[in-house]
């Protein structure tokens, strides 16, 4: 389990100097900053990481957040931008070039695959897809050029972990970039960098913010890294972190430490549930003792999120729906991360049934929210006894 004082990072750090002694930090919602001179607007304009200059590349209210962020991934540096789609494509392109390769997660999130299969080749950058569970499948598909090796542990919707600690030495010795995007175990249950990863991204729209109301995205990592993502990236690029989502952030942190653990209790409670019950052909969730990769997830992970998938016993569309749609206590929507409960079938990313995936049709992913479980337990086998 955690062993900082997240109240020391949460509530206090970077705070020491608040104007006018506020308990809340102030919004600089402001685009633009003055100087009463030029040879001080001059500074500014030739050392934009330095100053506050204009809130494309720094804000007061987006600096703070950041502090406490990287506070919280043990890195020397994070930044926060516009989406979380915004922090993987910043930090992916940042290490790659014409003539590259990269090693690539099969299962990561929806929009790292479309940069990787469809974007990056447009410039001359190759990518190999692999399952990630096994070491040896990733130093196969190393090649002399191979730059950069993106994982996801666990994968979006089927749980895969990889090893970050093995892919890291196999990395390093190669030199070979990593990123890796932590968004599911949060800092809260997992720190990469600590175990040799290079770059840490995150959705900050999902356990970050906790409260399903910002869009935003996290890089952390060590100070020149982080630069490097910054100016070859992110300022030309304007992946910009509003002031006010910034805010946003730092009130939902308040809480980030008190949040975790209550998502990981009811999320085991809700599996066990789920892995007893007739109509679940499986539960993939990495602390289940059923899970193929349940001693790597102990070994790696502090804890856990509150998200999981189960594999219904049907591969008819028809029964999936209708347990979907019987569902009171869970939202229908994409994302999670946030206090609500949501449920998410793999199917309805296809347009029409005759398009899923025989493996994908009784997919189903499910956020366990901050709701008591046992009132989720009772809504999901009233569900399960209609499907």
């Amino acid at each position: 389990m955690p062993r900082d004082n997240y109240g020391a990072i949460l509530h206090h750090l970077g705070e020491e100097t608040l104007p006018l002694n506020a308990v809340s930090p102030p919004i600089f919602q402001t685009s633009n900053f003055c100087f009463p001179s030029f040879e001080e607007l001059r500074a500014a304009v030739n050392d934009e990481l330095g100053h506050c200059l204009y809130t494309r590349g720094n804000n007061p209210t987006v600096n703070l957040a950041e502090v406490k962020l990287a506070a919280l991934e043990k890195g020397e540096k994070a930044k926060l931008l516009g989406s979380g789609a915004a922090a993987i494509t910043n930090s992916v392109m940042a290490f790659v070039k014409a003539g590259d390769h990269i090693v690539c997660v099969r299962d990561a999130y929806t929009w790292m695959g479309k940069l990787a299969s469809s974007y990056l080749p447009r410039f001359g950058v190759e990518c190999s897809f692999v399952e990630g569970t096994d070491i040896a499948e990733i130093e196969a598909a190393i090649r002399v050029n191979t730059r950069l090796i993106y994982l996801e542990s666990p994968t979006s919707m089927t749980f895969k972990l990889q090893d970050l600690s093995a892919v890291a030495s196999l990395a390093r010795s190669r030199g070979i970039r990593t990123i890796t995007d932590n968004t599911w175990a949060t800092p809260y249950f997992c720190n990469p960098l600590e175990l040799g990863v290079d770059v840490v991204v995150h959705s900050g729209s999902k356990y970050l913010g906790g409260c399903s109301d910002i869009i935003a995205g996290v890089v952390v990592g060590n100070k020149e890294d982080v630069e490097r993502i910054i100016q070859q990236e992110s300022l030309q690029m304007g992946s910009v972190a509003d002031p006010f989502m910034a805010w946003l952030m730092l009130r939902g942190l308040r809480t980030f430490h008190l949040r975790m653990p209550a998502h990981f209790r009811s999320a085991m409670d809700v599996s066990r549930f789920l892995e007893s019950h007739g109509k679940v052909a499986q539960v993939l969730y990495p602390f289940l003792d059923s899970h193929p990769q349940a001693e790597l997830a102990k070994r790696q992970f502090r804890g856990g999120s509150g998200l999981l998938s189960i594999r219904l016993d049907t591969a008819d569309i028809r029964r999936v729906a209708r347990f979907v749609d019987s569902l009171t206590l869970f939202k229908r929507a994409v994302s999670w991360g946030g206090y609500e409960s949501l449920v998410f079938p793999s199917a309805a990313s296809y347009a029409s049934a005759n398009e899923v995936p025989k493996d994908r049709a009784g997919l189903v992913r499910l956020h366990i929210g901050l709701e008591e479980s046992e009132a989720l337990i009772a809504d999901l086998d009233q569900a399960l006894s209609k499907m």
